[in-house]
């Protein structure tokens, strides 16, 4: 009867990609390690090609990748280095993507429409991705759609933590449109804060636009804070920060986890209504997409406890402490 014969130990390999190398560099230095390197570029094709710089072989691999425009682009880079890993060797890879791409296709809202968040899932999977980790995703039925473990990780207490520290007075939690209530009431409790909601109505045939209906709850007098998952153009949340004005709130901050920040979202954001605009850095948001009313925060140090827990065979969950 022959013994089984163990070696090694495991090895943690972080790579990224070329969208947000900032983030990657940033995680790496709060887990003590370096980020192992890669030669990724695009040819004048315009086809990507990836390769990495030393032996993954046998490696637990997390391939970080921030998926901000070009999104089609970026999403196809991870994939290929995604692919490439697992044609070299590695033990098992995880897709970090702080931000999901086309989250918010998660479902058929009209015929003849994709659930193009389900076919990421797929196209990750086909790719060779063992596991997904994730930070504030649009819903929260896209964890189903990976055949394979996903973390779901929350930027609440990063968020929570900046909000408490600011320490506003008269303090009332908003949930911009009804589909962010359960998370606006999660808020709401943590800060001891009451909760108000703003109905609204879009209308399906005109993209990122929204018509502000009632506010239900109480804002006259008080600092209102608009909590969402990402800002994109930024009309919605002007519209909604016009709104809360208008019925007497005395000021408005918004606060939200991804930064998309589409032209020309940094303009608009920088209405009178809105006092200040807190997000992370899920995404890269350059210096020509800020103004002194922006703070961003770090995930960083969220993605690297997230990663250390996962590569040693811990519990994410325990990080959140039940937050919704």
């Amino acid at each position: 009867m022959s013994a089984i014969k163990i070696t090694g130990e495991k090895r943690m390999v972080l790579v990224t990609g070329r969208a947000h190398p900032q983030l990657a560099h940033d995680v790496a230095r709060e887990l003590g390690t370096e980020l192992v390197g890669s030669d990724t570029r695009t040819f004048a094709s315009g086809e990507i090609y990836a390769r990495f710089e030393e032996s993954v072989r046998g490696c637990d691999m997390f391939l970080i990748q921030s998926h901000t425009a070009p999104i089609n682009e970026w999403l196809m880079e991870q994939l290929i280095m995604v692919d490439a890993a697992k044609r070299a060797s590695a033990k098992r890879i995880t897709v970090v993507a702080p931000y999901y791409p086309y989250s918010r296709q998660d479902k058929k809202g009209r015929g003849r429409e994709p659930i193009s968040a389900r076919l990421v899932a797929d196209l990750f999977k086909a790719a060779g991705a063992d596991r997904i980790m994730s930070v504030d995703l649009h819903a929260a039925q896209i964890q189903g759609f990976f055949d394979g473990p996903v973390d779901h990780l929350f930027a609440m207490p990063v968020l929570l933590e900046h909000i408490q520290g600011l320490d506003v007075p008269k303090l009332t939690v908003v949930s911009p449109d009804m589909g962010r209530v359960r998370v606006a009431d999660v808020w709401s409790d943590k800060l001891g804060a009451p909760l108000a909601i703003i109905h609204k109505r879009r209308d399906p045939m005109v993209m990122n636009q929204v018509t502000v209906h009632e506010i239900v709850g109480e804002v006259e007098g008080r600092t209102c804070l608009l909590v969402d998952d990402m800002i994109d153009s930024g009309r919605t949340i002007v519209k909604a920060a016009e709104a809360l004005k208008k019925n007497g709130a005395d000021g408005v901050i918004v606060a939200a986890t991804h930064a998309i920040f589409s032209d020309p979202a940094a303009e608009i954001l920088q209405h009178e209504s809105i006092d200040r605009v807190v997000v992370t850095d899920t995404l890269p948001v350059p210096e020509e997409k800020r103004w002194d009313r922006l703070e961003v925060l770090s995930i960083a140090p969220l993605l690297a406890r997230a990663i250390h827990e996962v590569f040693d065979d811990g519990s994410v969950t325990s990080m959140f402490d039940g937050a919704a």
